[in-house]
């Protein structure tokens, strides 16, 4: 796959979708000095190329009532058994991310949860899991960074 050529009015434009993707391509437009037009054809050259898959919607789950935030090392009995602890993971909702690992563990996920009791129930479903040997939890106390912008600008400065 080849990699796909953007120039500054593209960067300009992904900063601005990465800031809020709500924003109105008229608006986009009207900073860059530039058509809605042209924002318009550039974004969809970006997702055809799949650099911009979807958009997202920031949610703060604090106001929804789940604060709790830990990350999960799960051991599994053989690594054969990858694909089917995923699937059993995707059926917990609380799971929000899993990554298949090397290193320590072999897969390594991220969990939100009401408090301390309701994290304990979603980890011993966890650990119910056939070919799960045992997991080893880290409690988030909060998160510090969360910048998706500063890695866009290091990705464009290499381009």
């Amino acid at each position: 796959m080849s990699k796909i050529k953007l120039d500054d009015t593209d960067h300009d434009i992904l900063e601005m979708l990465i800031e809020n993707t709500r924003t109105p391509f008229t608006d986009i437009a009207k900073k860059l000095n530039i058509s809605a037009g042209t924002v318009h054809v550039r974004v969809k050259k970006m997702e055809d190329s799949n650099i911009i898959q979807g958009s997202s919607l920031v949610v703060d789950y604090k106001k929804l009532g789940y604060s709790f935030i830990a990350y999960i090392g799960i051991y599994l009995n053989k690594t054969s058994q990858t694909q089917f602890v995923l699937e059993r993971l995707r059926e917990i909702p609380f799971v929000t991310v899993a990554h298949v690992t090397t290193g320590k563990f072999n897969i390594f996920c991220k969990i939100r949860a009401r408090k301390t009791s309701h994290a304990k129930e979603i980890i011993f479903r966890i650990d119910d899991i056939e070919g799960v040997t045992r997991t080893e939890t880290m409690i988030s106390l909060e998160e510090s960074i969360n910048d998706k912008k500063r890695l866009m600008h290091a990705i464009f400065n290499e381009i």
